[in-house]
């Protein structure tokens, strides 16, 4: 399997508009997205995000923050640990907290879960979008499955 990692912020008038508009910055805004939980199979290779045919309907880890208070800063965060078994996935977000603070937090969260899973930790992958709010803001950040 192959999974890309991506993330998009963005304004828009309205909330499902600002969503809209950071799909679109991250390169999702024209697929339908599936979520799913947070584990990846065993030799999952993380590839560089590709053009995914309009329409299709595509398995993702989905962390998103939105907000319509001008000055918020918004974090979103999916932390990627492989190992030769198999793989997690963690989603993490914040309002006005320290981005790297929440960074160090979503580290800490997928260590434990491969942890817990007695799994040796191969590489850790990490994604993060900030966004300061104007108007209607969000901020996202994602592991898309491919196939």
């Amino acid at each position: 399997m192959k999974v890309a990692i991506t993330s998009g912020k963005s304004e828009g008038p309205t909330r499902l508009n600002a969503f809209d508009n950071a799909l679109l910055d991250a390169g999702i805004g024209d697929v339908n997205l599936i979520p799913v939980s947070s584990i990846l199979p065993r030799d999952t290779e993380i590839v560089e995000l590709p053009h995914i045919e309009e329409g299709k309907m595509v398995n993702c880890v989905l962390s998103c923050v939105h907000s319509d208070q001008p000055g918020d800063l918004l974090t979103a965060i999916v932390a990627v640990a492989t190992s030769n078994e198999f793989g997690c996935v963690v989603e993490h977000s914040g309002v006005n907290q320290d981005p790297e603070t929440l960074k160090e937090e979503a580290e800490a969260m997928v260590k434990y879960m491969m942890q817990v899973r007695d799994l040796d930790i191969k590489e850790i992958i990490i994604a993060q979008e900030s966004h300061k709010v104007k108007s209607q803001g969000v901020a996202l950040a994602a592991v898309v499955y491919l196939e």
